[in-house]
């Protein structure tokens, strides 16, 4: 009996440690979306999928954020990188994403979003499954 109890307690302690989890995860997704819609952000790019398609292509303008964190995931300095891509812009004819997307240049955001801003976003990209 007290084994139960004790079984029945664990996992009643687990769940509420899941569903909490969950909870503050939507709670950040949003609050991450948000972000990224104040700052222009989704004008290029999209959670995942193609987002915007740019005019007269079949290709997106910047790559999906999933496929961002599939690329970046894991890797020694990628927030960094990313943060500093996000801040100071891309440069197209150096594009890892060639030919998955149209190859514009990523502009430069230091007037749209600030670097604490912008590095918590690359984390939550980063985070992405």
């Amino acid at each position: 009996m007290f084994t139960r109890s004790v079984k029945f307690i664990l996992a009643s302690a687990f769940f509420a440690a899941s569903v909490g989890s969950a909870f503050a995860d939507a709670a950040n997704d949003e609050k991450m979306k948000k972000l990224a819609t104040n700052a222009g952000c989704f004008t290029c790019h999209a959670v995942s999928g193609k987002g915007t398609i740019a005019p007269g292509t079949d290709k997106p303008i910047g790559p999906a954020w999933l496929d961002v964190a599939k690329m970046y995931g894991g890797k020694p300095g990628a927030a960094d990188f990313l943060t500093r891509v996000v801040l100071e812009g891309s440069n197209p004819y150096s594009s890892h994403w060639k030919n998955k997307v149209t190859g514009v240049a990523m502009p430069p955001n230091t007037a749209a979003i600030s670097e604490t801003d912008a590095r918590s976003l690359v984390f939550w990209i980063l985070s992405m499954k």
